[in-house]
């Protein structure tokens, strides 16, 4: 089975991350599930039912250093929803969460990364964001957003977030094997 890390951000989309899970688990993904802390947060009440559908700890926080890792290793690595402050921190290299540490660290492993924003098009406005996305990219980073990926929503509207087009760029970076 190929392992999946599904890493999300406190964004709206994080909240209906359950059908995801499964939708990955469904086509051969085994599927750990990291948030940032904020994410960990919104889902605090779900964490036990994330961590039944998943079979694994759900992570936010770095473990103890020579503790053994609670997660088999990856294969790939989706982090969608990325907030606007998890593209930029990740890009910039600023490892504070424990979901951006282990994106910008999966670069230098070569473990293929997916990621998806979830920004409103006031953010979009800001260069940094672009900055960001390039800058991933340039790090073989499959970054979804604009044509074809993620579309910045105008402030205060929420439409449905492209998961389908996130999940498809996953099994084409790592296609999940029995």
């Amino acid at each position: 089975m190929t392992t999946l890390y599904l890493l999300g951000s406190a964004a709206p989309p994080v909240l209906d991350i359950v059908p995801v899970i499964k939708e990955a688990q469904s086509v051969g993904y085994d599927v750990c599930l990291g948030l940032t802390p904020a994410a960990a947060r919104w889902l605090e009440p779900r964490l036990p039912e994330l961590e039944r559908v998943t079979g694994h700890l759900v992570r936010s926080e770095y473990k103890h250093p020579g503790a053994a890792d609670a997660w088999p290793r990856a294969d790939a690595a989706l982090f969608a929803p990325a907030t606007f402050n998890s593209i930029n921190a990740w890009a910039l290299g600023l490892t504070n969460s424990f979901v951006v540490g282990f994106a910008a660290e999966a670069i230098g492993k070569g473990i293929p990364l997916v990621a998806m924003p979830c920004v409103n098009a006031a953010y979009a406005q800001h260069r940094a964001l672009d900055r960001s996305v390039a800058e991933l990219r340039a790090m073989d980073v499959r970054v979804l957003y604009g044509e074809g990926g993620f579309m910045p929503n105008p402030s205060g509207e929420r439409h449905p977030y492209p998961w389908h087009l996130a999940l498809g760029a996953v099994r084409e970076v790592a296609p999940p094997r029995a």
